[in-house]
């Protein structure tokens, strides 16, 4: 095994293999090469499987089990002592695919969408070891690179778990999707019903939203490829026809069943202790979108990413007697982290423009938005 192998990547021009070839290069200083129909074809598919140590493949999902399958017909044997890594959403599949080859073997499942920061913190891996011997030190420490919350598990037990975590989700949220196309236009529109919004509803809205806006083959390949989903949505469907049932009858019996079927037994699954800890989280989310509703705000991206950086940013509203009601970070569509700072609403709108105007010729950083009230 070499101390610094080439990666190979199938599927290096989608959203993962863009992330993928970052993160070798810059994070580990690797050498990556890929190919992809699409535009990344330099390199053939043998030529690949011989210069790349270790083959990661981060293609669609309903293409991935034929697509290593090929490759490992291809290989005839070149692949031994090798690495063979996958990056799809189902696992059974994809690992069986891989364990056909003569290579090393290991599934993995990063539980987000490419992310614009620099590794996977905050987010969880699931990692399905199959065939491992001189390559699991190497694994370990680019999954320990990654810096994500690595989950063990078996093929088909993640294949189960993701019917409930991605499946059910998903499904839930593209049905909200269609249930507000054919019924919102009689009340405004979504323009009429958001200043109307509850925690929840708001909540549930960016999960739509966010699906809506994203790559539909994934959602489509996550409920047609996971054998496990059709199950989960046959219990799906039976719970809503058996609420709707319920509310049709109307009467007190019917009340009480609701209450006892879908809100008494499944708390009493959940735990009072989840219950309470989820109930805490639902409120601390409510609050962080109170603070991300304020209504005078400044934005502020830092170039000089080093400790000292945000406190010389508070400084300078310290400095002018401005009270910050909230701060918050978060990474802007480019991936750069920004901080997003409500301000207390009686803020002089002098001091406001003095702080930030010294925010940008002091070098602190880079005023990127504004509230209009922050703007007066």
């Amino acid at each position: 095994m070499p101390a610094h192998p080439t990666i190979g990547l199938v599927g290096s021009q989608g959203a993962y293999g863009r992330w993928l070839r970052r993160f070798f290069e810059a994070r580990m200083g690797l050498r990556v090469l890929g190919r992809d129909p699409a535009g990344d074809t330099a390199l053939g598919e043998r030529e690949l499987i011989e210069a790349a140590d270790v083959l990661v493949f981060a293609a669609p999902i309903r293409h991935t089990p034929a697509l290593i399958r090929r490759y490992a017909e291809l290989a005839a044997g070149a692949e031994r002592g090798k690495l063979w890594l996958d990056v799809t959403s189902t696992k059974a599949e994809p690992v069986a695919a891989m364990l056909a080859s003569q290579a090393e073997v290991a599934g993995l499942h990063p539980m987000s969408a490419a992310p614009k920061a620099p590794t996977l913190r905050g987010r969880v891996m699931v990692v399905c070891e199959a065939r491992l011997a001189a390559w699991r030190p190497w694994l370990e420490s680019f999954l320990a690179a990654t810096e994500a919350a690595c989950v063990r598990a078996e093929p088909a037990q993640h294949d189960r778990v993701m019917a409930l975590v991605q499946g059910m989700v998903h499904a839930a949220h593209m049905a909200q999707g269609a249930v507000l196309r054919e019924l919102a236009p009689a009340v405004g529109g979504l323009a009429g019903i958001r200043p109307f919004r509850s925690v929840g509803y708001e909540l549930d809205e960016a999960v739509t939203r966010r699906i809506l806006a994203s790559n539909p083959a994934i959602y489509q390949d996550i409920q047609f490829e996971n054998p496990y989903v059709a199950p989960m949505l046959e219990r799906l469907a039976a719970h809503i026809e058996r609420l709707r049932d319920l509310v049709r009858q109307g009467d007190d019996a019917a009340r009480a069943a609701m209450r006892e079927e879908l809100l008494a037994q499944s708390g009493d699954f959940v735990g009072a202790r989840a219950l309470a800890e989820g109930s805490y989280a639902f409120e601390r989310l409510g609050y962080l979108l109170a603070d991300l509703s304020e209504p005078r705000y400044l934005s502020v991206f830092l170039p000089q990413d080093q400790p000292g950086s945000l406190r010389a940013l508070l400084s300078v509203f310290e400095q002018r007697g401005i009270n910050l009601d909230s701060i918050h970070s978060s990474r802007s569509a480019d991936g750069e982290l920004h901080f997003r700072i409500g301000l207390d609403r009686a803020v002089d709108a002098a001091a406001l423009a003095a702080a930030t105007r010294a925010i940008e010729e002091e070098g602190i950083g880079r005023v990127v938005a504004r509230s209009d009230a922050a703007a007066s």
